[in-house]
């Protein structure tokens, strides 16, 4: 049984922490924040399910004040563990990255942090084996991960050559401030950072793209037109993606006109906080252009990291070599279809 840590509490710490508990072959010994945060509080409310570590000692009242029981310090927690997954937020897990390798304790960081602070840039389907027995290894981002996961698949079955995005990204996650009320579209400079990490991850397919914010909160979607070193038609494709673990086809005929469709679906299905680890392809998006071809996708950027972070640590513990083995004991815990 792999003992497990999170740092960090967050959006994505606090899904990494379900995430692990699903899993029959791993133990999460327990998470660790700073401060009474909305879902530091939640956790309290709805019975304390997981042990709570203060990730400061000296601001350990922040938390006991509020009644919050605190079992220790983040540094108690390394040591309890094999490998964390640190959630914190960009630049702090450049700094724990110091107490992992005092207690010699391996660790998964997130998108935000920077390339540098890990041995492998990592995912489970594109390099999973490059992952095998590495102490730190670091995700790519939502957008990065879910494009990622449709690039391969088209790679596996008839090779991609090139592929040109356009991303339409939520400018900020639901209930968060920070970004202001705004009414407006952004647009950034290109290539953007995720057809770059794609890249790095897949350097053999040549990637460029265009990032575009939005003011929404429920999910990106990213449009692809992809070349293939063998021509694929739309009714292969979509054969391809309906067979995926991880890839969910949907119609706008049935009802899935957009990103807000999905999220409510996801509720609907009684996914906790409306979370779906699939990203969503639109059947009538898929279109042959001469040699190409052309989709759109739904990231739900929220949860979509989960399984990818899973298979990490599948693979920095060796508990499976492959990533036929170690994707597939992933999604079969996550309920994945």
């Amino acid at each position: 049984m792999i003992k497990v840590g999170v740092a960090g509490y967050g959006v994505i710490g606090q899904r990494l922490a379900d995430g692990v508990a699903m899993q029959k072959d791993m133990e999460l010994v327990g998470v660790a924040d700073v401060a009474p945060t909305l879902p530091v509080m939640a956790l309290h409310e709805s019975g304390m399910k997981y042990d709570l570590y203060t990730a400061v000692p000296e601001k350990k009242h922040l938390l006991t004040d509020k009644g919050i029981p605190v079992s220790g310090t983040l540094e108690d927690l390394i040591q309890k563990v094999d490998i964390m997954f640190d959630a914190t937020s960009a630049g702090i897990g450049a700094k724990n990255k110091e107490l992992y390798k005092k207690y010699n304790v391996k660790a998964v960081f997130q998108g935000g942090e920077s390339n540098e602070v890990a041995d492998v840039f990592f995912h489970g389907y594109a390099n999973y084996e490059k992952g095998v027995n590495a102490d730190y290894l670091k995700l790519t981002s939502c957008n990065t991960t879910g494009l990622i996961r449709a690039i391969n698949c088209i790679d596996e079955a008839v090779g991609v050559v090139k592929t040109a995005i356009t991303i339409i990204r939520r400018v900020a996650d639901p209930g968060d401030y920070h970004r202001g009320l705004t009414n407006a579209l952004q647009v950034d400079k290109a290539p953007s950072h995720q057809a770059l990490d794609l890249m790095t991850i897949m350097p053999h397919v040549q990637c460029t793209g265009i990032l575009i914010h939005t003011p929404v909160t429920h999910g990106h979607i990213i449009t692809s037109v992809v070349t293939t070193k063998d021509k694929i038609e739309k009714e292969k494709l979509l054969e391809l993606f309906d067979a995926h673990p991880r890839i969910r086809v949907v119609r706008l005929s049935d009802g899935f006109l957009g990103n807000a469709s999905l999220f409510k679906y996801a509720r609907d299905l009684g996914n906790a906080r409306g979370d779906m680890y699939e990203i969503a392809v639109f059947e009538e998006s898929i279109v042959n252009s001469g040699d190409d071809i052309m989709f759109a996708i739904n990231i739900p950027q929220e949860a979509v990291v989960i399984p990818e972070n899973i298979d990490a640590i599948r693979a920095a513990m060796n508990m499976q070599s492959t990533r036929e083995e170690g994707t597939a004991k992933t999604n079969e815990y996550l309920g994945m279809k």
